[in-house]
């Protein structure tokens, strides 16, 4: 398979086992590119994209914005804070304002779940979902993926477990899908009040005891709890929480074998994680950022491909 089933990247939950397989193959080969002396290709020097994010970012904003340029892509950047979205403008009109501008690619992060899906439907252009409010975080999965098989050669029967605010994290359903497509066994650790009522019905177990969770995997991913998503407390305190599901050196010495350490970061170091393990060789997550820059090299590539192709039929 050399082209995507799909014409856009909505969520991991829209695309197909050979889709993912496909991204991180040809991952591989833009992580090459990017570690070489001259890291940029002219893959996408015809092209234009329009990074969309009317929610803050920091890492996947300039990663995708790195990913563009390393792929020679012209590139628009929006941010809402200071735009006529201020004064009233609807989204639709905003984008094909942007796309009057011969846009024909268009990255976004938005605060409303299936924003990009709304989008996809009522715009001319390939849309990338760069984290759509509690829903879907598709690349930062993939970039996931692509970092566990880099460091254990592959998925298939690896036991994954996401621990942490699971209720408020897109980066957990959209890394639930991707892992279970791969062949990954997931299981999901939190207090019971941030996991979803319905998360076993996505194929996961629970473990509410870090320690059993620890044990039993090969790969923890510590997810940051979203406080600025919270309009009540979840949890007694941020004590209560650090000691029953915060990782750090003496949980971990604890274990008879070695495990992989992941974070989607921000890090809240002293909260999910401590600052010796976030700078440990246990943990991937300097390889994850690295990571992403590649992974979405692939999937805008993989994209824009699709849509020369379309349009030359």
């Amino acid at each position: 398979m050399s082209e995507l089933s799909v014409n856009h990247l909505l969520g991991i939950k829209q695309v197909s086992q050979e889709d993912i397989h496909l991204i991180l193959e040809t991952a591989e080969n833009f992580k090459e590119v990017i570690n070489r002396p001259i890291k940029k290709v002219p893959s996408l020097r015809d092209f234009t994209i329009a990074n969309l994010f009317f929610e803050n970012s920091t890492r996947t904003r300039l990663s995708f914005e790195l990913a563009e340029k390393r792929l020679s892509a012209d590139v628009i950047n929006f941010s809402a804070a200071s735009s006529s979205v201020k004064k009233g403008e609807t989204l639709i009109d905003t984008v094909n304002n942007i796309l009057s501008m011969k846009v024909d690619m268009v990255v976004m992060r938005h605060p409303n779940p299936g924003a990009s899906v709304f989008l996809s439907n009522h715009v001319n252009a390939s849309i990338v979902n760069a984290g759509d409010g509690a829903h879907e975080h598709p690349t930062q999965a993939l970039l996931d993926a692509f970092s566990i098989k880099e460091k254990l050669g592959s998925l298939e029967g690896k036991k994954v477990v996401i621990v942490g605010d699971i209720l408020h994290s897109r980066v957990a359903l959209s890394n639930i899908f991707c892992l279970r497509k791969l062949g990954a066994v997931v299981k999901v650790c939190g207090p019971e009040t941030l996991l979803p009522k319905h998360i076993k019905s996505l194929g996961v177990d629970v473990e509410n005891n870090l320690d059993k969770a620890l044990k039993w995997c090969d790969v923890a991913n510590m997810l940051r709890v979203q406080n600025e998503r919270m309009s009540t407390r979840y949890f007694p305190s941020t004590r209560e929480y650090v000691a029953q599901y915060g990782l750090d050196k003496e949980r971990l010495n604890r274990l008879d074998k070695e495990i992989v350490i992941m974070h989607p970061g921000p890090i809240n170091r002293g909260v999910e994680i401590s600052s010796d393990i976030a700078d440990s060789q246990h943990a991937i997550i300097l390889d994850q950022v690295q990571n992403g820059v590649a992974v979405r090299m692939s999937v805008l590539y993989l994209l824009a491909s699709k849509l020369k192709h379309y349009n030359r039929n």
